[in-house]
C-alpha cells in the first residue's frame, strides 16, 4: 500500500502547466456552483429530489487527467465533475437531467428518466448501431444501489484482457486498441461495505484486468461514520491483504489525500499507467474528502455532525485547499482566481435558466394548447361552467408539469361524456395525440427498438433426415456451442465449472480444451460479479453467454440483472444496450433446492430481457442462435431433467433458430387448451395421451418464451376454437400461470369465447419436498392434469364424463 504525497513539478509541463491547472480551477468551481444552485431549485419546488457532487471535485479532475479516449467508467451519482472536466456534461444537460427534461438532445444520459446524477454517454446511433467506442469517452449508464456499478465495472475490464489476447477479436477496432482501456469505477466509502463490492475486488485480483477503483472517503455513510461501516474504519487497511507484491499478483492499493492537488495527480497517472499497460487493478483510497450540503436535499448533516467536524470540512474544502495551492505557487493571484469564480457562477446561472427555459416551455405550450381547446370544448358544452373553471385553474398553475396538464384534460374529457361528438373531437385528438408523444418520453425502449430486436429474427425451423442420430439433449447444445465458438469470435462463455469439465451437465465438454481458457473459462462462486462480467463485457460490443449454475442460484446475480441490464436500454432511451445472455437451469429436479421454478420473481423483476424457457436441447439450441442475431438480453432455462433425454440431432445445427414469442402448437385438439412450458410440456403431452383414450382431445401450446409473450395470438386463436382453456406451469400458484393467464385474456380478447372458467394448474406454495415422492406431491403431476382436465369437461357434459 502505498501514501501518494505532492511531488512539486514543473509547471511548464503538460501535465500541470498554469493554463492547465486554472482549467482545474475553473472545472471545479462551475461544479460547485452547480451543486449549490441544485439544492436551490429543489426546494423552490423545481425539481423532486437533488444528490449532488460537492466536496469530491478535485480528486475527480485529477481522474480526468488521466482517463483516455476507448476508457470506461462506471461510477455512481456524485461524479459530476468528472463528467463536466472529460466534457461528456455540460452545466445545461446538468440541470436538464435535475428538472427531468424528456428531451434526449437535452438530456442525453437518460432523457429525463432519472434523478440527478446519473450519468450516461450514448454508445449507440439512433439506429441502435454501435459507435466507434475507442475515439470517444465512455460511461457506463449509472445504477442507484449501493455498490451495485461495481460487477460491471469487472466486465469492462475483462473486456481489454479479452480484446489483447484473443486474436480473433483484432478486427473489433470500433471497440478497443490492442485492449489498453481503462475501466475506471468510483464509490462512497460507505458502500465498499457492500458484498458486491468485495466480491469484484476479489475477482479483479484473481482476473488481473485494468481497473481502477476510486473511493471517495468523506468518513460517512449519511450519518453513519465509518467505524460502524468498515473494519479498522478504513477500507484500505482492511483490503491490506489484497496488496500484491513482487512475488504474488493482487491488487495496488494507494492512499491520497481529496485536498491535495499534485498527489492526486501523481496517484492517477500511476493508477492509470499500470493498469493500461500491464493489467493490474489498482485501489486508489481518496481520504479526507468533503461533503459540504451534506449527503442530499433530504435532510441536514448538522444532525449528525458536530461543531468541531463541520469547521474540520470547512477547513480542509478541496477547493479551498486547492485555491491555496494556487496562490501559495504564486501561479495566479486572488484578484484572478475571484475573476474565475464569478464567471463559473455566472455561466452556473445562465446555463441553469437556459435548461429551465426548454423544459417549462415545453410544458407551457402543452398547457396552453389544452387551455385554448378546453375553452373551446366549453362553448359547445352543457357544462360549460366547470369545462372553464378546469381551463382557468389549468392557465394558473405555478411550475405545471406534464402530469397537470393531462389530468385536466382528462377531467374535462370525463365532464364532456353527455355532449356530442363534436363538442369534444379537437380536445380528444389531441389528448390521443400527447398520449403516443408522451409513451415514447416515459414508456418506450423497454426493449430493443432496431432492426435486430428479437421480434425481427427470420425463423429457420430445424431440419432432420434419415440419418439424424438420436443423441442425448446435451450433445446437441455441446455441438451448437462449439459451432458457435468456431464461427463467432465475440462469443465466450464463463462460470462455475464451465471450463475444465465442461459444466456439470457437459454442454461444453472438451470446448475449452479445443477453443482456449479465454473462450471457455471456469470462474469462482460469485454469481453477482459473472452477471457483471457479462454486462461489462457486452457494453463493449462482445457476445457473452454467463453461467449461472442453477436457477435458485440466479438470486445471487438478480440485482445486477433487475437493476442494470434488464432496464438499461430503458433508462438510456436506447443509448446504450448490453446484449449478454444468461444461461441457467431449473424445473423439475427433488429437494428443496436446484428444484425450483420462480418464473413470478423473473417476469416481475426481469421486464427488458427475453426470457427462454424451451422444452428440450434442440429448442435451446435454436433460441441460442435467434438472440445472438439479436441485440437484447436474454435468460435462457433449460430443463435440469432434459440433458440425457435422446433427442434428434439436427442437420442444419447453427443454422436454425426459433422464433422468440411465437408458441408451438405440440398436438392439436378441440375441446380444451392447454398452455405451458419447459418440463411441463413432457407432462402434458403424456396426459394428453392418457385423455384421448377417454375421448378428450387436448391442444397443447409450448408459449417458449415468457417475454416476450406469444406476440402473434396463436393462444388467443386456439381458445376461439376449444372454449376452454388451462395455463400449466410449476411455479408456485398465482406466478408464472397468473402472468399467462393475464397476458391471453387481457391481452388476446377471448373472454367472450370462454364457455368454462380459466383454470390454472401449479406446484404447491412450498419448494419441493426431497426425493420422486417429494417432487410428486410438491409439482404437478400427469394425473393432476388428467383429473383437472377431466373435471371441467364434467362440468360441460356430466353425462358423457360423469365424476370420478
Amino acid at each position: 500500500m502505498s501514501e501518494v504525497q505532492s511531488v512539486p513539478k514543473n509547471l511548464n509541463s503538460p501535465n500541470l502547466s498554469k493554463e492547465a491547472i486554472l482549467e482545474d480551477f475553473r472545472v471545479a468551481m462551475i461544479s460547485r456552483h452547480a451543486s449549490l444552485v441544485g439544492r436551490k431549485e429543489v426546494f423552490m419546488g423545481k425539481a423532486k429530489f437533488g444528490i449532488f457532487g460537492d466536496g469530491k471535485e478535485i480528486a475527480q479532475i485529477a481522474m480526468a487527467r488521466a482517463f483516455q479516449l476507448g476508457d470506461f467508467r462506471s461510477g455512481y451519482y456524485r461524479d459530476q465533475t468528472f463528467m463536466l472536466a472529460i466534457g461528456e456534461l455540460t452545466v445545461q444537460q446538468y440541470f436538464s437531467q435535475l428538472y427531468a427534461y424528456t428531451n434526449v438532445e437535452a438530456e442525453p444520459a437518460s432523457a429525463g428518466r432519472l434523478m440527478n446524477g446519473h450519468f450516461a454517454t450514448r454508445s449507440l446511433n439512433e439506429d441502435g448501431s454501435w459507435k466507434d467506442l475507442t475515439k470517444k469517452y465512455n460511461s457506463a449508464a449509472d445504477i442507484s444501489p449501493t455498490a451495485a456499478q461495481m460487477p460491471k465495472l469487472l466486465g469492462l475490464a475483462y473486456a481489454s484482457k479479452l480484446f489483447r489476447e484473443n486474436k480473433g477479436l483484432k478486427e473489433m477496432t470500433k471497440f478497443s486498441v490492442n485492449g489498453n482501456e481503462v475501466a475506471w469505477g468510483t464509490i462512497g466509502n460507505a458502500s465498499t461495505s457492500e458484498g458486491m463490492f468485495f466480491e469484484t475486488i476479489n475477482a479483479a485480483g484473481v482476473m488481473q484486468v485494468p481497473m481502477v477503483i476510486s473511493v471517495w472517503d468523506d468518513g460517512y455513510g449519511i450519518s453513519v461514520p465509518n467505524e460502524y461501516h468498515t473494519t479498522k474504519g478504513s477500507i484500505s487497511e482492511a483490503l491490506a491483504g489484497f496488496q500484491r507484491s513482487a512475488s504474488q499478483k493482487g491488487i495496488e492499493i494507494m492512499r491520497v489525500n481529496g485536498w491535495d492537488y499534485e498527489a492526486l495527480l501523481n496517484a492517477y497517472v500511476e493508477a492509470g499507467e499500470l493498469a493500461r499497460t500491464s493489467h493490474v487493478p489498482v485501489l486508489i483510497h481518496v481520504l479526507e474528502m468533503t461533503q459540504p450540503q451534506g449527503h442530499s436535499t433530504s435532510g441536514s448533516h448538522e444532525r449528525y455532525k458536530d461543531k468541531k467536524r463541520l469547521q474540520w470540512e470547512k477547513d480542509w474544502d478541496c477547493i479551498s485547499k486547492f485555491r491555496e495551492y494556487i496562490l501559495s505557487n504564486q501561479i495566479a493571484n486572488a484578484d484572478a482566481l475571484d475573476k474565475i469564480e464569478a464567471e463559473a457562477k455566472a455561466q452556473v446561472k445562465q446555463e441553469k435558466e437556459a435548461a429551465w427555459s426548454k423544459f417549462s416551455n415545453d410544458i407551457k405550450n402543452e398547457l396552453n394548447e389544452a387551455v385554448v381547446l378546453l375553452r373551446a370544448a366549453a362553448q359547445h358544452s352543457t357544462r360549460k361552467v366547470l369545462i372553464n373553471q378546469l381551463a382557468e385553474e389549468l392557465s394558473k398553475t405555478i411550475n405545471p408539469i406534464r402530469k397537470d396538464v393531462v389530468v385536466a384534460v382528462r377531467k374535462a374529457l370525463l365532464t364532456l361524456r353527455l355532449d356530442s361528438p363534436a363538442a369534444k373531437a379537437d380536445l380528444k385528438a389531441w389528448y390521443a395525440k400527447q398520449t403516443d408523444l408522451n409513451f415514447d418520453r416515459y414508456n418506450s425502449h423497454l426493449y430493443s427498438h432496431s432492426k435486430w430486436s428479437v421480434l425481427n429474427v427470420e425463423e429457420v425451423p430445424a431440419k432432420f433426415n434419415d440419418n439424424s442420430p438420436m443423441v442425448d439433449g446435451r450433445e446437441i447444445l455441446q455441438s451448437y456451442f462449439d459451432y458457435t465458438l468456431e464461427k463467432d469470435p465475440r462469443f465466450f462463455t464463463f462460470g462455475e465449472d464451465v471450463g475444465k469439465i465442461g459444466d456439470v451437465n457437459q454442454a461444453f465438454a472438451g470446448l475449452q480444451a479445443k477453443h482456449g481458457e479465454l473462450r471457455v473459462s471456469d470462474t469462482g462462486i460469485r454469481e453477482c460479479t459473472i452477471i457483471g462480467q457479462g454486462i461489462g463485457a457486452s457494453l463493449r460490443g462482445l457476445r457473452p453467454l454467463a453461467e449461472i449454475q442453477y436457477l435458485d442460484y440466479l438470486l445471487y446475480g438478480l440485482q445486477m440483472l433487475a437493476d442494470d441490464v434488464a432496464c438499461l436500454q430503458y433508462r438510456t432511451k436506447g443509448g446504450q444496450k448490453a446484449p449478454m445472455i444468461v444461461r441457467t437451469r431449473g424445473h423439475r429436479l427433488e429437494g428443496v433446492w436446484h428444484s425450483g421454478s420462480p418464473m413470478g420473481m423473473i417476469l416481475s423483476t426481469l421486464r427488458g430481457m427475453v426470457v427462454c424457457v424451451p422444452r428440450d436441447m434442440t429448442q435451446a439450441a435454436g433460441m441460442y442462435n435467434a438472440l445472438l442475431k439479436s441485440d437484447e438480453p436474454a435468460i435462457v432455462i433449460e430443463c435440469l431433467n432434459g440433458y440425457r433425454l435422446k433427442e434428434k440431432m439436427p442437420s442444419n445445427l447453427g443454422e436454425y433458430t426459433v422464433s422468440l414469442g411465437k408458441p408451438e402448437i405440440l398436438r392439436e385438439g378441440n375441446d380444451l387448451s392447454i398452455v405451458t412450458y419447459g418440463s411441463m410440456c413432457k407432462i402434458i403431452m403424456e396426459a394428453a395421451t392418457e385423455l384421448s383414450e377417454i375421448g378428450i382431445e387436448i391442444e397443447v401450446l409450448d408459449v417458449q418464451t415468457l417475454l416476450p409473450f406469444d406476440v402473434h395470438g396463436i393462444i388467443g386463436e386456439s381458445i376461439k376454437k376449444t372454449n376452454r382453456v388451462i395455463f400449466a406451469d410449476e411455479d408456485v400458484p398465482g406466478a408464472g400461470s397468473a402472468f399467462m393467464l393475464q397476458q391471453v385474456i387481457e391481452g388476446q380478447d377471448v373472454f367472450k369465447y370462454l364457455d368454462s372458467e380459466p383454470q390454472t394448474i401449479t406446484a404447491k406454495p412450498h419448494r419441493p419436498a426431497y426425493s420422486s415422492d417429494g417432487d410428486y406431491f410438491s409439482k404437478p403431476s400427469v394425473e393432476d392434469v388428467v383429473e383437472k382436465v377431466y373435471a371441467m369437461m364434467n362440468e360441460v357434459n356430466p353425462k358423457k364424463y360423469p365424476s370420478i
